[in-house]
């Protein structure tokens, strides 16, 4: 738990509950990394197995840090308000801008265009910001996602193209391998 809290953290928007993940959460979580659509800007979809693994390491993130990718809610959907994650995370590989902390966001297709990964992502940055007092917060994507561009845009974040890099996890000849880096500094947000 952060910094010796007893309870986990939970953060809420008006239309989202960001909270700890669940069991039931593995199936849904699985379906949505099973869809092209989601996993377009990545290399592959996920088997069950392999998404199930993604989410035990998730959880582990939290275990460690007390904070990461939140399992994202609808408020008062049923029966299961499940929609992906939205977060924070350590990246687990080197580059020139880590150690950092990743501001990220995977929803079901479903759930897309409705301005959640906005609102839940303005959540997790408060939270960075707020209570952990960070000093920065970075995202990154492929170029060509320009979904996930507009809501780091929205977010405030910004692009200098010096910081631009080839994700390390990524073979060379992956035509994704190359990646777009926004950072908002403390300084730089506003609530």
């Amino acid at each position: 738990m952060l910094r010796g809290v007893g309870e986990p953290v939970v953060l809420r928007s008006e239309r989202l509950i960001l909270r700890p993940w669940r069991d039931d959460d593995l199936a849904p979580f699985a379906a949505l990394n099973a869809d092209p659509r989601v996993r377009a800007y990545f290399p592959s979809c996920l088997s069950r197995a392999e998404s199930d693994g993604s989410a035990r390491r998730i959880r582990e993130g939290f275990d460690q840090l007390g904070y990461g990718l939140w399992a994202a809610e609808i408020v008062g959907a049923a029966p299961v308000g499940f929609i992906g994650f939205i977060g924070l995370a350590v990246p687990n590989f080197s580059a020139h801008f880590t150690p950092c902390v990743e501001i990220g966001w995977r929803l079901a297709h479903d759930a897309w265009g409705r301005g959640y990964a906005t609102e839940g992502a303005r959540a997790a940055l408060a939270f960075g910001f707020e209570t952990l007092r960070l000093a920065e917060i970075i995202s990154m994507t492929t170029p060509d996602n320009a979904r996930s561009r507009r809501v780091m845009e929205k977010l405030g974040m910004s692009r200098d193209a010096a910081d631009d890099f080839d994700h390390p996890n990524l073979p060379p000849q992956s035509p994704m391998r190359r990646h777009v880096l926004y950072r908002l500094r403390a300084e730089q947000y506003r609530r």
